[in-house]
């Protein structure tokens, strides 16, 4: 982030010179070409109330006119970048979460987490084709060093003595998770969905792992980091997977274009053969407002590698989004597109029925979830496997801190993720 100008108090200052703002974002994507599915998909807001440019949780960039008119193309195309790496590195939702664990609300500790998730960025996103603008916070001005997460800041730098040279500083709710007076809110227009906005770090990963040697290591951790975490849960959910589709009857059914070998021994009768097709999978996908977006994403990862484990069939997976309620079973055509539905309570149980009325029926049902729901009374007539996001030391009801949810029925294979 780049100091703002100077702005006098009776001054309305320009119009946004839009041209100028597109401009410098389409040099943005030329330059960093892995990130275009973020820069696009971030909505432009003109306000003259904005420092410089900002960022909410929904995905709207907030611009100062004046701000753009003292700046560069190039310097421009890096505000971008800066601004959509809050987003992509779910700034607000972790500064939230640290401002909760730490009781620290106020403008000063909003700044400090700024000033962090600024270090956290800026190490690594300048130079080829992206200058340094003036300003830009960087850990070595407090003799820190480069590669830390906005926490390990936070807790190895008090930052105080920056607080008076930086009360300019506001990247917007996307940078601490503290909403500005001039936020649009969640109810506001032109904001992104919680799916959409996973859908857009899906792709952005997506791009960095699919160009090796482009990206700096920081992008590259965070893409292998985004959605999965590096341990063998992945391997050992595959492997239920497809230990649940090879059982015994599963993915089999008789067919005439291959007579029997039995029908030797019987003259005159044409028995039918066996013969084992790919299995259908419904995928039932916990959407309540417990599953955070990073698990979702994580599940479509999860629905993508089930389609491959199928032999790319997409034809016979099929997702089913439930909280409360369930949603309808979507045929699968690419995970990434996948609109999950959702954010209430959860109640797989409805999810469950939905899976099983689809015809044909599935010969797998596969359930990504928190673990905070009612599960069926009864076993399924398939296959079972439950991909559990942990929940370690946190009651799924509030009101009451003895309560604990009923673990996963025996009869489903559990594999906790993460």
């Amino acid at each position: 982030m780049t100091r703002a100008p100077a702005r006098g108090p009776a001054a309305a200052g320009p119009p946004l010179d839009t041209e100028k703002l597109l401009a410098a974002r389409l040099h943005a994507v030329k330059v960093r070409p892995y990130l275009a599915a973020a820069l696009f998909a971030l909505q432009i807001v003109e306000d003259r109330t904005v420092p410089t440019m900002g960022v909410d949780a929904h995905w709207r960039c907030y611009v100062s006119p004046a701000f753009v008119a003292g700046m560069s193309v190039e310097d421009l195309a890096g505000v971008w970048v800066h601004e959509v790496s809050h987003l992509l590195r779910d700034h607000h939702a972790r500064g939230a979460r640290y401002a909760r664990e730490h009781d620290e609300d106020g403008p000063g500790e909003r700044l400090r987490r700024n000033i962090a998730a600024d270090f956290e960025i800026n190490d690594d996103i300048y130079g080829d084709g992206l200058p340094l603008p003036a300003g830009a916070m960087l850990p070595s001005r407090l003799r820190l060093r480069d590669g830390l997460l906005m926490e390990e800041y936070l807790r190895t730098a008090p930052m105080t003595d920056l607080a008076a040279d930086l009360a300019w500083l506001d990247c917007g709710s996307g940078a601490d998770g503290q909403p500005r007076p001039w936020e649009l809110g969640p109810d506001g227009a032109h904001g992104l969905t919680r799916q959409q906005r996973d859908a857009v770090r899906f792709r952005v990963a997506e791009a960095i792992k699919g160009r090796p040697g482009s990206a700096p290591e920081g992008w590259k951790r965070w893409a292998d980091e985004a959605f999965q975490a590096p341990q063998p849960w992945r391997k050992l959910l595959g492997a239920a997977i497809r230990s649940a589709a090879s059982a015994p009857g599963v993915g089999e059914d008789h067919t005439y274009r291959r007579p029997s070998r039995r029908s030797a021994s019987l003259p005159g009768v044409v028995l039918p053969s066996l013969r084992r097709t790919p299995p259908r999978v419904c995928v039932v996908i916990d959407t309540s407002g417990s599953v955070s977006d990073a698990e979702l994403g994580c599940a479509l990862l999860e629905v993508a590698a089930i389609a491959r484990a199928v032999g790319g069939r997409r034809d016979l997976v099929s997702v089913v989004s439930c909280d409360a309620a369930a949603g309808i079973a979507v045929p699968l055509c690419r995970a990434e597109s996948l609109e999950l539905i959702g954010g209430g309570g959860t109640d797989l149980r409805s999810g469950f029925e939905r899976a099983l009325r689809r015809r044909p029926g599935p010969d797998v049902i596969v359930a990504l979830t928190d673990g905070q729901t009612p599960w069926p009374s009864r076993r399924p007539p398939c296959r079972t496997v439950v991909g559990l996001f942990p929940r370690p030391g946190r009651p799924a009801d509030e009101d009451d801190a003895d309560y604990t949810p009923d673990g996963p029925p025996d009869w489903a294979r559990v594999v906790t993720i993460g």
